[in-house]
């Protein structure tokens, strides 16, 4: 997959490993009044000397992720960023503030909970072999897309191929996923922020592993590797180990340092592929020097660009396969339109015309991941899902409320993505009562299922954010067929470059469809939707190299 940039981790360090220094040992006591950035230093700079350039600029090291070169900085200082600027040593210096959030769990993902549905009914997975699935498996035509139903048989996961999930948490309470969840492994780096998340739940702020007070990315998890253990649903991959990477804020921002620090310790553990459904802001684009952008939020940029990327490629190089959403902007990646949206948090939204040569949608256009749109059951294109020949990789079932048009299923819960989710999410949203029973006018779209180790709740989400944990659950089966021995860590490895490989070239082939400029009117959408399908059968702008089949990924030999 061809990417405009590259970036490493610091060369002269000389441990890669991430130093993370508590508030409680901090080097230096910071004033009360004074701001964190990030910081990063520019390639080639040692340790030693990028600590001596932030102390001189008059900041306080918080934390240090030597690996990528990555510093948390405290300073009461007013110009603190103008002299990181201006110090050879160091790239520059973001604000500490929100720059990521899970692809919007409300007006894209939650559509069916915003808009009128006209009908209720249930779209049937299309398999007649029920030999290994769940009870609520019938619902989940995404399994039967990508026929995993089928490659179950074949190659069900090993239970030593790890999957991180880099999200908002993950609920280990759900039977689905205690089954298979690696407490060891999993790492919560995002504590709360009141600002943001509300009052703390637990004294520290940090949550503990195994929960997820946003839900997001216990969705995610249920689709790589639920269980297939006659309760509930299953996943993708219902025999692969899931872990958690909790790099977002429960209210579904993301902080740059706690993703970063989650790709460093997914590269560290040997981790086999991480999923990513999130997406990075307040730039929808970051820039590396945007006209329309002030010199201080063009540094702001910069810093995200190299961090990220930095990360991202510490973690590929370290062999995991790296899956991400391409969003739900319903824009080709390659031909970006006006930015009115950035910043979205923490200053007003002004225009921003992008260059596509020097700006981009992070993580999804960073190096090595695989970007995956989202389709609805018929196999349409989603109307919300980004596209585009210059970014796109694989397609998968991402759910579309509004397919079918014209048929009964259209505006249907059903035509979206069931999965698991937590109990406190849906209670905070009043589809379950205190008592843990789902409330009548949720019991379409809201399912409970117990068993004696407990009782676990699903329900229906759509976005890209559900497309990429399809193809996240196919590469773990690629690496569960095909992987070796790691006799040092344990467990089966392949090279990410292989796993790609052979997704790619294993993912079924679907053609444009016809008329290639697709409208999106008769589901009642503006021509802002209207999308444009370039390219052949073998790849193209709205499947890439195709719809990913776990039945195909796993019986064609490499």
């Amino acid at each position: 997959m061809s990417r405009r940039f590259t970036a490493g981790a610091v060369a002269t360090v000389a441990a890669l490993a991430t130093v993370l220094v508590g508030p409680a040992s901090s080097v230096g006591a910071a004033p009360t009044t004074s701001t964190e950035y990030t910081v990063v230093a520019e390639k080639g700079t040692s340790a030693a000397a990028a600590i001596a350039a932030i102390e001189a600029a008059g900041g306080t090291i918080v934390s240090r992720t030597d690996s990528v070169g990555m510093f948390q900085v405290r300073s009461d200082r007013a110009d603190f960023a103008s002299r990181v600027a201006a110090a050879d040593a160091l790239v520059g210096a973001a604000r500490k503030q929100s720059i990521g959030r899970a692809p919007k769990i409300d007006r894209v993902e939650q559509e069916n909970l915003l808009a009128d549905a006209k009908s209720k009914g249930t779209t049937a997975a299309a398999s007649s072999d029920r030999a290994g699935m769940d009870p609520l498996d019938d619902k989940l035509w995404g399994l039967s897309m990508v026929r995993s139903d089928q490659a179950r048989q074949v190659e069900p996961g090993d239970r030593g191929v790890t999957v991180g999930v880099l999200d908002t948490g993950l609920d280990a309470s759900n039977p689905d996923l205690a089954a298979n969840f690696d407490w060891s492994l999993s790492r919560n780096f995002a504590p709360d922020l009141t600002d943001v998340d509300g009052p703390c739940e637990v004294a520290g702020c940090l949550d503990p592993v195994g929960t997820d007070d946003g839900g997001h990315g216990t969705h995610v998890a249920g689709t790589i590797g639920a269980a297939a253990n006659g309760f509930g649903i299953s996943g993708v991959a219902p025999n692969v180990t899931l872990v958690e990477l909790k790099g977002g804020q429960d209210s579904g921002y993301f902080f740059l340092d706690p993703v970063v620090n989650s790709l460093v310790h997914a590269g560290d553990v040997g981790l086999d592929v991480v999923n990513m459904s999130f997406y990075v802001d307040p730039w929808l684009y970051n820039c590396t020097a945007n006209p329309a952008d002030s010199p201080e939020a063009q540094a702001e940029q910069q810093v995200i660009i190299e961090a990220m990327n930095r990360a991202l490629n510490y973690a590929h190089d370290k062999g995991v396969t790296l899956v991400g959403a391409l969003g739900n902007n319903h824009e080709d990646l390659g031909k970006p339109r006006t930015d009115f949206s950035s910043p979205d948090y923490g200053a007003p939204a002004y225009p921003r015309p992008i260059d596509n040569s020097t700006c981009w949608d992070l993580p999804a256009e960073g190096p090595h991941v695989i970007g995956v749109s989202a389709l609805g059951p018929s196999g349409k294109k989603a109307d919300f899902s980004n596209y585009g020949l210059e970014q796109i990789s694989v397609s998968a079932p991402g759910g579309w409320f509004r397919d079918g048009y014209g048929t009964k299923s259209y505006r249907t819960d059903a035509n979206m993505i069931l999965s698991a989710y937590p109990l406190k999410v849906l209670q905070e949203e009043g589809s379950v009562d205190k008592n843990g029973n789902v409330v009548a006018a949720a019991k379409s779209f809201v399912f409970k299922e117990c068993t004696k180790a407990g009782c676990g709740y699903y329900t229906y989400l759509q976005g890209t954010s559900m497309a990429s944990p399809h193809a996240a659950g196919v590469a773990s089966l690629i690496v569960s067929r095909f992987g070796v021995t790691d006799r040092a860590k344990g467990g089966l490895r392949m090279a990410p470059g292989q796993v790609e490989k052979q997704l790619y070239q294993t993912a079924a082939e679907h053609a444009c469809p016809e008329p290639r400029l697709q409208s999106y009117t008769l589901e009642g959408r503006s021509a802002e939707f209207d999308a444009l399908c370039e390219g052949d059968e073998e790849f193209n702008g709205f499947y890439g190299h195709g719809i990913v089949d776990a039945y195909a990924a796993v019986t064609t030999p490499m």
